[in-house]
């Protein structure tokens, strides 16, 4: 155990300076100590190309990248052809470990490599790159699960027809589709709204005697997908077509012996809650309880948010209270804060005030804006000291201190509420 920490210091200094010599463009002869004995592992080249996408290329769907700072705006496929070049040009560390210190590629490596091609969308160089990793290390280098990942990085760039080639181009690589892979490409489609060709897929799976029938999540990942875009569409008809769907989907799934997880009534419950159809979503509550399926923290929001959208507060809490009775969660600020603003806009500002402090006393931090809202209200209403300086203090220093680690993820954030 002692033995090894000056090897894992030694590592992360190495990576620290490869890092920094790639961010400021210098040449990468000059940055580690070519002295070493050996200094580059698997571990350590890992290490610098997953950080490669957070320093050079962040997603331009980023909530901090963006003009509205609390939703995230609808992912959508992108056509590379018609986008300008925005590829951040850096040195490739690994060719250059490969030259230096003999380093070759293993599985993670490769399959890391390929992650950071994907999201710069070089996607020739990608399968350069994959081609010859396959020619070079034969079928151990590139397996089923770097493909799946790729496919996964592809669907989150907002690349599923590339995603989906890559599906089909498993083959070349001699490597065999499992459920997860399924799983990984019907979500990519379902996500930039191609549901014909991920039900298409489904169909595949369920073929009698296929070799990837479908499970329980391949159902839920539809199941929410229909649900969730239909609340991107403004068309009526398409949220009804859409959430029949999903409930027929539901159907489907228990007709075929499927069990539903606690994950997939959430899906349903939230887009019928989201679309004001509460008598469905009760039903589907009550069959979850018949079913033993326990609801957790975030069935219970589901049913908060619209009873505090529809203005039934009262309800709103009874369930944040049963969600406490039962032990069904711990409430957190995704559950205090919608019943804090149906409060304020209602003019309850004293039972707004109470459940903030409440929410403090749990141990959440409240959102900006919340905050900024239940001090606003109070100051209209000539309450203004009712919180106290020492309350205030706690929940400003909550609030400094979580911007602060967002910072260390997110460093281009849009400006902040003023208190």
């Amino acid at each position: 155990m002692i033995a090894s920490k000056p090897i894992y210091h030694h590592r992360s200094s190495l990576v620290k300076q490869v890092l920094a010599a790639m961010v400021q463009n210098c040449p990468l002869d000059a940055s580690p100590n070519k002295s070493c004995n050996q200094p580059w592992t698997t571990d350590s080249v890992s290490e610098v190309l997953r950080s490669i996408p957070r320093l050079f290329f962040q997603s331009p769907r980023s909530i901090g990248r963006q003009k509205g700072f609390r939703h995230r705006s609808p992912l959508k496929q992108r056509n590379l052809y018609q986008e300008p070049n925005k590829f951040h040009r850096y040195r490739d560390p690994t060719s250059w470990v490969e030259t230096q210190f003999g380093f070759s590629h293993n599985e993670m490596t490769c399959r890391e490599m390929a992650c950071v091609l994907a999201r710069g969308n070089r996607l020739r160089v990608l399968w350069e790159f994959l081609h010859e990793m396959a020619r070079k290390g034969g079928n151990g280098v590139v397996t089923t699960a770097t493909i799946t990942c790729l496919m996964k990085v592809l669907g989150e760039e907002g690349l599923a027809n590339q995603a989906l080639a890559a599906f089909y181009r498993m083959k070349q690589f001699h490597c065999k589709p499992d459920v997860y892979a399924y799983n990984t490409i019907i979500y990519a489609l379902c996500r930039v709204g191609n549901f014909r060709k991920a039900r298409f897929l489904l169909e595949q799976m369920e073929l009698p005697g296929f070799r990837c029938p479908p499970d329980t999540f391949t159902y839920t990942i539809l199941i929410g997908s229909y649900c969730k875009y239909s609340l991107q569409t403004g068309c009526r008809k398409a949220v009804r077509r859409r959430l029949w769907e999903a409930n027929h989907l539901f159907r489907i799934m228990l007709f075929k012996g499927f069990v539903p997880d606690v994950v997939t009534y959430n899906c349903l419950i939230d887009g019928c809650c989201k679309t004001y159809r509460i008598e469905r979503a009760l039903e589907l509550f009550d069959d979850m309880n018949k079913r033993g399926c326990v609801p957790n923290r975030v069935t219970y929001n589901s049913f908060i948010r619209y009873y505090s959208a529809v203005n039934e507060i009262d309800k709103a809490v009874d369930k944040l209270c049963k969600m406490k009775e039962m032990n069904h969660g711990i409430p957190t600020t995704s559950s205090y804060t919608p019943i804090i603003h149906a409060l304020c806009e209602t003019g309850r500002i004293l039972e707004a005030r109470d459940f903030l402090i409440e929410l403090v006393d749990g141990g959440s931090v409240p959102r900006e804006y919340t905050y900024k809202v239940v001090c606003d209200s109070l100051r209209s209403a000539g309450e203004a000291n009712m919180l106290g300086d020492e309350l205030r203090g706690r929940i400003e220093n909550g609030i400094e201190n979580r911007y602060k680690q967002v910072m260390k993820v997110k460093p281009i954030m849009t400006h902040r509420i003023s208190l």
